[in-house]
Formats: C-alpha cells, structure tokens, sequence
C-alpha cells in the first residue's frame, strides 16, 4: 500500500466506511442509514477520499452510485484490517474515536432526578 492510501485510513470514519464495503457492494445511501450520526455529504465526502486514493471503486446505475473495497489493493494487509474488524477490543476502539470525532453538540444523557417531597421557601 502507498503513503498516500494510508493516510487515508487514518480516519476512523473511512475505516468504518471500509469495512462496510469490504465483502458487499453497497449503495451510498445504505452506507449513510450505517453511520446515522454523520450527514450524507460527510459520507459522500470520505467516500470520494477512499474511491481517490484507489481503495474503494465505484459503480453508478442511474441515479445511485454503488462502492466495493478494492481488496487487491491492499496486498497483505487486507488480513490484518479483517483480523483487525473480528476483534471486539477493535469494536470499542472505533466506538470511542467515532464518538471522539463527532461533530455538532454531544448527546445528552437521560438523568433521573429525584423529585423533592416539600416545597420550600413558602
């Protein structure tokens, strides 16, 4: 794999992104529905990247444009990422730098609150 492939990867999001095309072709908006917390440009946009940088080819039928990984592409290194993906610690990982990589405002959690039985101050 080149330099350039690799800073690629770098992103947790394409990685994502890779993985989901790894064994399927899928559709641009299926890849979207996968990752719910990134906008279609965004996806779009890292797609453009991977399909650049010759990881991921192409397809367009009408209006859609189809993705596959170019598994040929990465050489011996397509067994390390599918080893990688298998790893439940890898899960977790991925998990806290797509969380860490989120842009917009954080998802608030639901606290339960514990309602006081007197008023005061009356």
């Amino acid at each position: 794999m080149m330099p350039a492939a690799l800073e690629v990867l770098a992103s947790p999001r394409r990685r994502e992104i890779l993985r989901l095309v790894w064994n399927e072709e899928l559709a641009a908006g299926t890849i979207h529905r996968a990752m719910p917390d990134v906008t279609f440009g965004a996806v779009s946009l890292q797609l453009r990247a991977l399909v650049e940088a010759g990881l991921v080819e192409a397809r367009a039928e009408q209006r859609h444009r189809f993705y596959r990984a170019r598994r040929e592409a990465f050489g011996p290194v397509a067994e390390i990422l599918e080893r990688m993906w298998d790893d439940k610690l890898w899960k977790l990982k991925l998990a806290a730098e797509l969380e860490e990589t989120r842009r917009g405002p954080k998802p608030r959690r639901n606290r339960t609150t514990k309602k006081r039985s007197g008023k005061r101050g009356r």
